[in-house]
């Protein structure tokens, strides 16, 4: 039997990421999907994997991610400066993104007619995706995009023998601070001329329902100590990582603790963390200052909390 075939046959794999989508994709899950979790990337790259071995009729560990890049406007130091925690934000997911073996391209945000745009990423994404795809010879290119204009790529990729996946989305909600319904599409042409379209939205609703192992690891999971407090278990040492202190905003209460909105999870806390407060005190949305620690776990979580000093 010829080693390259069935269960033997190893794929080299490029995974391609429009950052902006991506994030827009996340936040979603994070703030209003039920799940309440922000997509992991590792946990992505896996689901890929086995989506992509079963389609091929291979194994998982025989789908070799070789290349991941992501690709996104990026505001300039001036502008990071203007918006709270900006630039540590930035460097929180640059180091998620490295962590992950996923290499970023940026491009600087715009002012246009005095808004803040993207500008010529999908060009560069498409560039940068055809030419590696030249020198490596990709079996298979992974797009998270939702853009038409990634349509002459996708044909592109195929001349060169490369098979293509697109995550995409589609969904809808309305936004609750302006009442306004937000939806997001996947372009039809794009659906159709990939070799894999996956419709996400689907099938991460039925991989939560299911209890499926590959689709829950597709989220970052939420700080355990909560879970080990209902389970009667041992609470978790945390240790503060830095001495910076940084500030945002309550996301939700109960029963003495807490989520401190945070990327790239929410930080969780509880009522001992408090500072001269009581639990009672804060409400959602209000402003705190913490420091950021990581328990015995591995998990970031909030510590010494207090309410910002007045200026």
């Amino acid at each position: 039997m010829d080693a390259m075939n069935g269960r033997n046959r190893a794929l080299k794999v490029g995974v391609f990421y429009d950052g902006g989508y991506f994030t827009h994709v996340s936040n979603y899950y994070n703030y209003v999907h039920p799940h309440r979790r922000r997509l992991h990337i590792g946990g992505l790259h896996d689901f890929i994997k086995h989506t992509l071995a079963a389609r091929e009729g291979t194994s998982p560990s025989l789908c070799h991610i070789i290349d991941a890049h992501f690709f996104r406007g990026r505001f300039s130091a001036k502008d990071a400066l203007e918006k709270p925690n900006q630039l540590y934000h930035d460097r929180v997911f640059d180091d998620v993104l490295m962590y992950n073996g996923v290499r970023t391209h940026y491009l600087p945000v715009k002012d246009l007619q005095g808004r803040k745009r993207e500008k010529g990423i999908d060009v560069l994404m498409a560039l940068e995706t055809y030419e590696l795809c030249v020198l490596k010879r990709f079996d298979a290119v992974v797009l998270i995009a939702s853009d038409g204009d990634h349509v002459p790529l996708v044909r592109k990729l195929h001349a060169l023998g490369a098979k293509t996946m697109l995550l995409g989305w589609d969904f809808e909600f309305t936004d609750e601070s302006t009442g306004e319904l937000q939806y997001t599409k996947t372009s039809t042409d794009l659906w159709n001329e990939v070799s894999y379209p996956l419709p996400m939205q689907d099938l991460i609703d039925e991989g939560l329902k299911e209890n499926d192992e590959v689709v829950r690891e597709m989220f970052v999971l939420r700080d355990t100590v909560r879970d080990a407090e209902e389970n009667g278990a041992e609470r978790a040492v945390a240790t503060v990582v830095d001495e910076e202190r940084h500030q945002s905003t309550v996301m939700s209460l109960k029963n003495g603790y807490g989520f401190i909105r945070f990327p790239e999870n929410n930080l969780f806390f509880r009522h001992e963390d408090l500072i001269d407060m009581g639990f009672e005190e804060i409400a959602i949305n209000d402003l705190l200052e913490f420091n950021v620690a990581v328990n015995a776990k591995g998990q970031r979580v909030a510590k010494r909390i207090t309410k910002p000093m007045e200026a």
